[in-house]
């Protein structure tokens, strides 16, 4: 059963992050601090590469923390690639996680993050 839904664009969003961290199962990683924010984005941590070579938020969930090291495995591939996208356009939304959808762009198939705030389901 595909439980991807069709939804459009009701607020702006342009992506802070143009070099987004990606990281693979079994990977190290040290953690820093907790998102905190006006916004509804809980379970967010600031993560490094072990080399420090790549940096960004990665949702708590697919963290195992080694207590007390600042470091901590990634239980699933992950992908911080925001989407930059325009009021209007349609996405469609695979996964719902900490206050953002994983989206696809229907037009050109690209893939990545968009605060859930600025998207509606699509009418009609």
């Amino acid at each position: 059963m595909n439980k991807s839904k069709v939804r459009k664009v009701i607020k702006q969003h342009k992506t802070n992050y143009p070099d987004p961290i990606s990281l693979h199962q079994g990977q190290t990683v040290h953690t820093g601090k907790l998102y905190e924010g006006e916004e509804d984005w809980d379970n967010w941590i600031y993560c490094f590469t072990e080399d420090k070579s790549s940096e960004g938020w990665v949702p708590a969930q697919i963290i195992s923390s080694k207590s007390g090291t600042g470091r901590g495995v990634i239980l699933e591939d992950y992908c911080a690639n925001e989407l930059t996208v325009e009021k209007g356009e349609e996405l469609i939304v695979y996964k719902e996680l900490n206050g953002w959808y994983w989206t696809k762009r229907l037009l050109t198939g690209e893939e990545g993050w968009v605060p859930k705030s600025h998207l509606e389901e699509r009418q009609g």
